[in-house]
């Protein structure tokens, strides 16, 4: 689909991942040739990624895990390419077989990509297949956000939260889209509540694993917090002492890309999120977490992820409410969204869900139960 007044920058191209041979030759030799750091005094989880974990992962990455296999899986659903705002974006699109199907963005997070979603595509797009109603079927938008996966380089700074959303703005009308919604978490999530403050025509509502809403300094605040809100306190103090990724991609991203560049096990290890920072509750497999690296290293992609954090740390604007009907769903294991703050700075939360199982990778570790959600929260949009 192309606009004729613009074609260059418009027109929109069928795209696979087929990485070269001496490319995976090449990653197969840097893991062959890895030297892990001298380990820390009782090499567990305490001061960051341990060699215990690594030299397992290097092992099975380099001996078990197939590549070929996955990026035939990936392959499986179709990729395009297009440009937007001067941007390369890839992204997947999967149209439902039902009619009247909603368009639906699917939002990844840090240190993810587009392959967040993979599992759940097809009971959204084709839900009477997995047990489901057609009413309930999507259409399925899957966006690598600049610097991510292989919407890469990103030669322009500016690329903040903001202007991702309306690069997803854009591709949704350019596929021919009038209304969608949004699901996201982690950098997702702030894509989408993005899309909810833009809240342009058409936009349906988001729905997110995460607000991050944090106490704003009014005392009244904390007198409505209930039992589980200081638990969830809890878990945010806990995660500033080992999130010190932040900091790094916030203030120095291209010192730190530099390794994560040239040694896929630095890269590895710097993913330490995906094991929710060996904190012992995550359920992402091991080859999961190798596919989100693997697709990672070969896009090139650490700079760009890391940088996205500066370009956000950058902006100064003044908090505002996002009245867009929002939806929420919390895991278990996962950053506890906290209602009275998000309250404060959401307006129109419609939907509300609690489940005890899952962390931050909800997509990959309970799949059928962010599939439900969404289905639900669309559903009460629809009537």
């Amino acid at each position: 689909m192309t606009n004729t007044t613009n074609t260059a920058t418009t027109d929109i191209r069928p795209f696979a991942i087929e990485i070269d041979q001496a490319d995976l030759d090449d990653l197969m030799d840097r893991l062959a040739r890895t030297r892990l750091p001298q380990p820390a005094p009782g090499d567990d989880w305490t001061y960051g990624t341990p060699n215990s974990y690594l030299r397992d992962a290097v092992e099975q990455w380099r001996t078990t895990y197939d590549w070929r296999a996955e990026e035939a899986r990936i392959n499986a659903v179709p990729h395009f390419m297009t440009e937007i705002d001067g941007q390369p974006i890839h992204f997947i699109h999967v149209r439902s077989p039902h009619e009247g199907a909603t368009p639906l963005i699917l939002a990844h997070t840090y240190p993810g990509s587009s392959v967040d979603y993979l599992d759940m595509i097809g009971p959204l797009v084709d839900p009477v297949a997995h047990g489901g109603r057609a009413e309930d079927a999507f259409d399925v938008v899957v966006p690598d956000a600049p610097g991510y996966g292989f919407s890469n380089p990103v030669s322009e700074a500016g690329w903040t939260m903001a202007r991702v959303a309306r690069a997803y703005d854009e591709l949704m009308h350019r596929l021919g889209y009038t209304e969608y919604g949004i699901h996201g978490s982690d950098n997702g999530a702030l894509v989408a509540r993005e899309l909810g403050l833009l809240n342009p025509d058409g936009f349906l509502g988001l729905h997110v694993l995460q607000l991050f809403s944090f106490p704003s300094g009014d005392p009244t605040e904390f007198e409505r917090l209930e039992p589980q809100d200081y638990a969830a306190l809890e878990f945010l103090q806990w995660f500033q002492t080992v999130g010190g990724y932040n900091t790094m991609n916030a203030s120095r991203p291209q010192t730190v890309a530099v390794g994560l560049s040239d040694s896929p096990v630095a890269l590895l290890a710097y993913s330490e999120l995906f094991n929710s920072f060996g904190n012992g509750t995550a359920l992402v497999p091991l080859d999961r977490i190798l596919t989100e690296v693997t697709v990672n290293w070969f896009a090139n992609a650490a700079a760009g992820m890391s940088r996205s954090y500066l370009e956000n740390a950058r902006v100064e604007a003044e908090p505002q409410v996002n009245a867009a009907p929002t939806g929420v769903a919390i895991f278990k294991d996962d950053f506890q969204t906290i209602r009275v703050f998000a309250e404060r700075d959401n307006s129109n939360i419609m939907h509300w869900s609690r489940f005890d199982k899952g962390g931050h990778y909800a997509a990959i570790e309970v799949p059928d139960v962010v599939v439900g959600d969404i289905r639900a929260y669309f559903a009460t949009l629809r009537g």
